[in-house]
């Protein structure tokens, strides 16, 4: 059963465990000082010495999965099903750069996000996405990895 409530986006998190609000306005920071492990070369993802695209959307995840982390129970996770990224400012090594992630929705157990990168030197946006995760129930995901067929749903 899904519930919505004005000012409130609810959360089924299914067999009977209770409902969990998710509101508009959530947010998170995260920080990362760029390393060569960081980098495109490392990433494999270019060959250039700069923060990579990749990695640059695992720090964006990051920051969402915090912006509703104490709003997901226990044996619940979130996985993330779409993001379009801008990539506009190239971070070197040595870089600082911040995350935000802010929840701007909730439809069932759908959470989309406005995430912002910013370089904490000069303050300006290094990248921008939106972002999409689903909560789902930790054990019946992982299980589901491991039927034969690909019964993936």
């Amino acid at each position: 059963m899904e519930i919505a409530t004005e000012g409130d986006c609810v959360l089924s998190s299914g067999h009977g465990q209770a409902l969990v609000p998710v509101h508009p306005g959530q947010s998170a920071r995260v920080p990362l000082i760029v390393r060569i492990t960081d980098t495109a070369i490392s990433h494999r993802s270019g060959n250039v010495p700069a923060l990579a695209t990749p990695r640059l959307l695992a720090l964006m995840e990051e920051a969402a999965v915090r912006a509703i982390a104490d709003s997901i129970e226990s044996g619940q996770t979130t996985v993330g099903i779409t993001a379009e990224l801008t990539h506009s400012v190239a971070t070197p090594v040595g870089g600082r750069i911040e995350a935000e992630a802010l929840v701007t929705a909730s439809h069932g157990r759908r959470v989309d996000f406005t995430i912002t990168v910013t370089d904490l030197a000069t303050r300006s946006e290094v990248a921008r996405a939106t972002h999409c995760r689903v909560v789902v129930d930790y054990k019946e995901f992982v299980g589901r990895l491991s039927e034969p067929g690909g019964k993936r749903r």
